[in-house]
């Protein structure tokens, strides 16, 4: 499964960052680690995701930048995840 950062740049609203996980949810993709900050400005957040699928990230890539209130999507890195989840 492949993992990839992503960081997001968007207006702070109460809503937005719940927008951005249903997303990343509906999309088939897994939260592996999540950080979110206030910008300088004090009306934007900035949200770094490590998320992992075998699905391709330009997928949320494209969703994510759909969103109203969201500013800018990066991809950061790339990196195949090397841990398996057993049951």
């Amino acid at each position: 499964m492949m993992q990839h950062q992503v960081a997001v740049q968007a207006r702070f609203n109460p809503e937005t960052l719940e927008r951005v996980l249903r997303v990343v949810r509906h999309r088939g993709f897994q939260i592996c680690a999540m950080n979110m900050e206030a910008a300088a400005d004090a009306q934007n957040i900035n949200i770094e995701l490590t998320v992992a699928s075998p699905r391709p990230v330009e997928l949320l890539f494209s969703q994510l930048t759909k969103l109203v209130d969201v500013a800018r999507v990066e991809i950061q890195q790339r990196t195949t995840s090397s841990q398996q989840i057993r049951a």
